[in-house]
């Protein structure tokens, strides 16, 4: 039995690990924690499942016929379909450096693909990404990715409008000054407490449900905009305005229309802190098309009574109003809308900078969003510097691999797709959060070699040609931490590697000595040096943030340093608005940009130079509607983060007859035979999954939810676009399409479809078992 607590912390939450006898038995949650999220209980179940990579494999079509391959017959068409072949490490790491140094020398190092987009875990040390990253760095660069899947449209937007990204990623106005000083919070996508679960570099303490009860005690008004009712708790007693999904930018623009037709905005602060209202506001009134954006046309759109819109801008002139706008909002076609139109609406408000009042984006979308915490930098490994100029948008890695050569617009540039001739990823699994994943399948037999690192047989390692074992977080020490948590978390090894797992740092220090650049690469150090140096780096940044912080000795064996919160509430754009002119934003003209001269000189017909309407390609009033009248909402899962922890007991206990729960309005269902517990295809002309039903008034009619992050499991592997997804990933429903030329951002979000009963024998759901081996 272990003799003392083992402290760790995940994404999901800090805990302390329970080992006897050297195998992981339980986990207990961090004291510390208010409100700690039960899927951390799924850890050691996840840490022995049947589904672990146990060695080096190798795909037999890629080993026999070499990365070149017979496109026709052995190598590439069978990825995803092929069986493995068990190599020694020793075979396994001269495979990877024989090919990356032909691929460098015969093609250049942007032929090589390491964006690897993903959240890894919450070591700031093993985080796998950095370690790819910095590792590849030092062999001449690779080509990667910018943004991320989660906000990748206000990532372009946002600089162009108001100087940095700042109201997307934190800090945002925290939750003690909402409490204090808010009376009316309207909420876009609501506040989903479910979502606030998890935080990248892991939360030790979960702030955000007990401080929305709170301020919902202290007296704080919530109106939850949206299609799903319970993107707002029961405990908030929140006014629901259930609207189609892509929406809420006409209803923002009704909300304005009044404000102004009525003098509720406030024209002092959009002249002395904004730019371009004159230039959005004949377009607002219809002066410019001959279409005023009134209350009634946004009803047309957004289904609700033309009062009702009118009385909420009232109430919120009257009000001391936070807008808050959910990540997802973004996640559509012409995503940057939503959140142009936010920061519109909030600067006619005129409160942006006030207590309790602005606007935010993310409040509930991840754990620590508007959590109090003092500003000070988070530890982390440097990757470097990468000497190849090679990227592209994040979700635009099947274009890349179908189009080499290919030209596109990316916020103000015209780029190339470089010709990938290897895709490396380790840390993510893009057949979860990418769209289209038919598409994807076909992309991703493009490559040479596909090389992942992957405690698991995700479907992302099923499609690749080498896979090589890597640990959890629980089989090696690290330092856990987030930009939005007060904590930083020792995690200590708790039980050795399971099978032959190695993890990523020793993986790489073996490849980079194999290649002549071992002490480029490891510095000298070894893990526990390493750890000891991002501390002491980090330590010496706190304190020049007057943030004092103990030796790393003594942290370690502590377990955890707790930085304590700022006295007063954080207001986001406080200092700007108290003086713009020594305060300015970091825009063209140092003030909030309603009208961005630089966007409207890319002339861009999909994303033009203030906040629109712009009809999305799939929504309930679209033609495509005819055929497929329901709007799927793939939303993120309440029982495990993206597809981290799917194979694990809480996810798995979730299911319905081993299928991912979709929600559907009991008027739907009843049109279509549906009830409750019964297993339904859902799809549209790109694909076709099996899912549960869940028949319920949580979702409006003509809205599905889906949540995303079902292990991808095609019935067809071969040609999985002839079959059905077996396991509910709604992925291979959605639409591989960019929000627009500005920001290239996915647009999961706008996706139709339509349900059936399956009567048909149930295929069986294999996404969690070993690959067959030879």
């Amino acid at each position: 039995m272990s003799s003392k607590p083992i402290p760790h912390t995940s994404h999901w939450g800090a805990f302390t690990a329970e080992v006897r006898d050297g195998r992981l038995v339980g986990v207990t949650p961090f004291a510390k924690d208010p409100d700690p999220s039960p899927i951390i209980h799924a850890i050691p179940e996840m840490l022995y499942d049947e589904s672990r990579v146990a060695q080096p494999m190798v795909r037999r079509g890629w080993l026999e016929h070499g990365p070149a391959g017979d496109d026709t017959g052995g190598a590439r068409e069978l990825r995803g379909a092929d069986a493995f072949v068990p190599v020694s490490w020793e075979r396994a790491i001269e495979l990877v450096t024989g090919e990356l140094a032909r691929v460098r020398d015969r093609h250049g190092n942007a032929a090589i693909f390491a964006g690897s987009y993903g959240w890894s875990s919450a070591g700031r040390f093993h985080h796998a990404r950095t370690q790819l990253h910095r590792f590849l760095n030092g062999f001449g660069g690779f080509t990667g990715q910018v943004q991320n899947y989660s906000y990748a449209a206000a990532i372009s937007l946002l600089p162009h409008v108001v100087g940095s990204i700042d109201s997307v990623q934190g800090p945002l106005s925290s939750w003690d000054g909402i409490a204090r000083d808010t009376e009316l919070m309207v909420c876009f996508g609501g506040v989903p407490l479910k979502n606030a679960q998890v935080d990248s570099g892991g939360p030790a303490e979960h702030t955000a449900g007990p401080w929305l009860r709170r301020a919902a005690e202290a007296g704080v008004k919530f109106v939850n905009v949206s299609p799903l009712r319970d993107d707002m708790p029961d405990f908030a007693n929140a006014e629901s305005l259930a609207v189609p999904p892509n929406t809420d930018t006409a209803l923002m623009l009704g909300l304005a229309h009044t404000l102004h037709a009525e003098g509720l905005h406030d024209q002092a602060f959009l002249a002395s802190h904004c730019v371009g209202f004159e230039k959005f506001l004949p377009y607002l009134t219809g002066e410019a098309d001959g279409v005023a954006k009134d209350a009634d046309w946004a009803a047309a759109i957004c289904r609700l009574p033309a009062e009702t819109i009118r009385a909420l801008a009232r109430r919120m002139a009257g009000s001391r109003t936070m807008i808050s706008t959910a990540w997802a909002l973004q996640r559509g076609d012409h995503g940057e809308q939503p959140f142009w139109m936010t920061i519109t609406l909030a600067a006619m408000l005129g409160q942006i900078g006030l207590p309790g009042g602005g606007y935010g984006f993310g409040y509930g979308c991840e754990a620590g969003m508007g959590a109090p915490r003092v500003r000070i930098p988070t530890p982390g490994l440097a990757a470097g510097v990468n000497p190849v100029d090679s990227y592209i948008p994040v979700a635009r890695i099947a274009d890349m691999l179908l189009n080499p050569g290919g030209t596109y617009d990316f916020n103000g540039q015209v780029r190339t797709y470089p010709d990938t001739k290897i895709v490396y990823w380790c840390g993510g699994n893009p057949f979860h959060h990418h769209q289209d994943l038919n598409r994807l399948v076909e992309a991703f037999r493009r490559p040479d070699t596909v090389i992942v690192h992957e405690p698991w047989w995700t479907a992302t390692a099923r499609h690749a040609d080498i896979v090589l074992p890597a640990t959890t977080t629980l089989e090696r020490n690290d330092l856990g931490a987030s930009p939005r948590d007060r904590f930083v978390m020792g995690m200590r090894k708790a039980v050795e590697p399971v099978g032959g797992a190695r993890n990523d740092f020793d993986i790489f220090s073996a490849m980079a000595g194999r290649l002549g650049f071992a002490e480029r690469f490891t510095e000298g150090r070894d893990e526990m040096g390493w750890l000891r140096h991002i501390y002491d780096v980090w330590r010496q940044l706190a304190a020049r943030r007057k943030v004092e912080v103990p030796s790393f000795d003594a942290f370690w064996e502590e377990g955890h340093v707790e930085i304590p919160a700022p006295a007063e509430p954080f207001v986001m754009m406080g200092d700007f608005r108290a003086d713009p002119a020594e305060r300015p934003l970091n825009t063209p003209s140092g003030r909030i940009e309603l009208y961005s001269e630089k966007i409207a000189s890319f002339g861009y017909d999909d994303c033009p130079g203030h906040a629109v309407w712009l009809e999305p390609v799939e929504w309930v009033g679209s033609e495509v509607a005819k055929d497929y009248p329901l709007h799927m909402m793939s939303n993120q899962p309440r029982t495990r983060l993206h597809s981290q922890m799917d194979n694990g007991g809480v996810s798995r206990k979730a299911k319905i007859q081993g299928r991912e729960p979709v929600w559907i309005n009991p008027a739907d269902a009843l049109a279509r035979g549906i009830t409750d517990g019964m297993v339904v295809r859902v799809f549209n002309g790109r694909g076709q999954v099996l899912a549960g039903a869940v028949v319920t008034e949580e979702v409006m009619p003509g809205v599905i939810q889906l949540a995303t992050g079902a292990w991808y499991d095609p019935a067809n592997t071969a040609q999985p676009g002839a079959g059905v997804e077996k396991h509910g990933n709604p992925n291979v429903l959605t639409l591989d399409k960019g929000t627009s030329r500005l920001a290239q951002g996915p647009i999961a979000h706008s996706c139709l479809v339509d349900v059936e009963p399956w009567l048909d024998a149930l295929p069986e759901v294999t996404a969690f078992r070993q690959p067959v081996t030879v």
